[in-house]
Parts: C-alpha cells; sequence; structure tokens
C-alpha cells in the first residue's frame, strides 16, 4: 500500500526516497517475470531512489531525522510500533517539523482493540467480506489481485494530497492515516445495506451482476 501511494506520488512529480534494509524490500524477490526482476517491486516503486537505513543504529537514526527535515511528507506502512519504538513516532515528527504531513497506513486502524494487529491483503479480503461475495456460486473466489492492498494505497494517495492542499491554506502540515479494512469495509456498503434493510446480501455470481 505505501509503496503504491508513493509510486503515484512520483508519477506527479515528488522526488521519492524509499529506506530499505540491508538485504532490499522483501517485495523485490515476490517473482521474477519482469525480465528477472519483481513485477510487483517495478509496479509499485518505480521512479523513486532508493537508500539502505537501520534506524536503529543511532548513525542511521540521525540521518533519517535530517532527511525528514527537508521532506515535504512521511509515508510509513510498518509493523505496529515499530517506528515509535525507534523514535519516529508520527505525532513527535510533526512536532519537531511543523510543515510535515505524515501519513500512516495500518491493516485496521489504530484503535486500542486492533491496533496491534498485523495484516495482509487476503486476510482483510477475508475479514471485510469481499469473498463472500466473489467467485461463482458453488466457490467463494478471492479478488485476482490485491485489491485491499491497493484500495489502501490510493486512499494513502488522496489523503496526501488532501493534506497537502490544507498545508498550502494554513501553512502547516498535519497527519493522515488509513487502514486496509476500512477501504475495504466501505467498498462492502452496498452488501451491507442489503443484508441489513433488504432481502439479504448477494451471493457469488460468477460473471453475473447480482443487481
Amino acid at each position: 500500500a505505501a509503496p503504491l501511494c508513493t509510486s503515484r506520488l512520483a508519477d506527479m512529480g515528488a522526488r521519492v526516497i524509499k529506506i530499505e534494509r540491508a538485504e532490499g524490500d522483501f517485495a523485490r524477490g515476490y517473482d521474477d517475470a519482469a525480465n528477472g526482476d519483481s513485477s510487483y517491486f517495478l509496479w509499485t516503486n518505480h521512479g523513486k531512489e532508493s537508500m539502505v537505513l537501520d534506524f536503529k543504529r543511532p548513525e542511521d537514526a540521525a540521518l533519517l531525522h535530517r532527511m525528514i527535515e527537508r521532506a515535504d511528507i512521511f509515508v510509513q506502512n510498518l509493523a505496529p510500533g515499530a517506528l515509535s519504538r525507534a523514535g519516529f513516532d508520527s505525532t513527535a515528527l510533526r512536532q519537531r517539523h511543523s510543515h510535515l504531513i505524515t501519513c500512516d497506513i495500518t491493516g485496521y486502524g489504530d484503535s486500542e482493540a486492533v491496533g496491534a494487529l498485523k495484516a495482509y491483503d487476503f486476510l482483510v479480503q477475508c475479514e471485510s467480506g469481499l469473498v463472500g461475495i466473489s467467485g461463482a456460486p458453488e466457490a467463494l473466489g478471492r479478488i485476482g489481485v490485491s485489491i485491499c492492498d491497493i484500495g489502501g494505497g490510493m486512499n494513502a494517495t488522496i489523503a496526501v494530497l488532501s493534506a497537502l492542499a490544507l498545508r498550502a491554506r494554513t501553512g502547516k502540515g498535519s497527519g493522515v492515516s488509513v487502514s486496509l479494512f476500512d477501504g475495504a469495509a466501505d467498498w462492502m456498503t452496498v452488501p451491507y445495506v442489503h443484508e441489513r434493510y433488504g432481502r439479504g446480501a448477494p451471493s457469488p455470481q460468477g460473471l453475473k451482476h447480482p443487481s
């Protein structure tokens, strides 16, 4: 989700610097379909620069802080609590740099009940109910691409652009956050309305439209 968001910003002309671990983003090894490179990585990281940093090391953390000081936007979707423990909590960063826009992408949001949960696309497809209305009548089916990740990335792009528009009026940065589950739940509004007020949620219809 975060790489897709920032690749869209790069398409719009932003300079995007991706921070990677020493062994590289694990998405580099998803497949080798793009003439030996990962199709996933190339799709979501074209037009960017990469830098290897271990922000648990004081010298690397200091370098990252200097980079953030000059940045307009900071986007992250690491495991819950990882950046806060390393001293890069979004709220603290904005207090330190009033112009900064921070974007946190999570699986389920940051409430106490779900804030510590990790997520991945297929899990969110199941928990949001997407697979319950997809596929053929005789078998449920997942969406054929990582739709919840994609939706989270697009929602993050919209949120960042909105924050940039707000900063243009106020001169101050702000924090935005999106979750994969919230995006998928929004898409499930029509099936929910049918289940809650109508004759029941649509069942898997193959290539037919349930309405």
